[in-house]
């Protein structure tokens, strides 16, 4: 099962604060340590909002909006995406998120992702699954 662990933005993430040395430390050992397990697949922080836009979709006619995005709890500054057994070995790796980022107090989002097998068969999915597939070899 493949979850991502969505870090929320705050004020400090919004502004382009960068990261102490101390925080850097902890979340390359928190990597290492997923890196390690043989769980971890990717993931990255984002820069703020205000570097960033969205393109919304009406009636199939897309608009873009620039960022910056006014609330900063529906925001996402970075994440990390985990190959794990279970809910409970995804909620134990969120668990373990370094003390060190936010002070202490951050706010994660552990989502389970779609695998391609949940939408059924056939050739747009077999079509998806070679597309992940040549990603997975890159």
């Amino acid at each position: 099962m493949r979850f991502v662990i969505l870090r929320k933005a705050d004020g400090e993430t919004e502004v382009g604060a960068m990261p102490s040395e101390a925080l850097v430390v902890a979340m390359a050992s928190y990597h290492e340590a997923l890196q390690r397990a043989g769980v971890l697949r990717g993931g990255d922080g984002l820069r703020p909002s205000r570097e960033g836009f969205r393109v919304r979709f009406a009636d199939g006619a897309p608009t873009v909006i620039d960022g910056p995005f006014a609330e900063t709890k529906e925001l996402v500054a970075g994440f990390t995406v985990l190959e794990v057994a279970s809910r409970e070995e995804a909620l134990d790796w969120a668990r373990r998120w370094p003390a060190e980022d936010g002070g202490g107090a951050v706010e994660l989002e552990v989502r389970p992702l779609y695998e391609i097998e949940d939408f059924g068969d056939g050739e747009a999915l077999a079509r998806i699954a070679r597309v992940r597939e040549r990603l997975a070899s890159a």
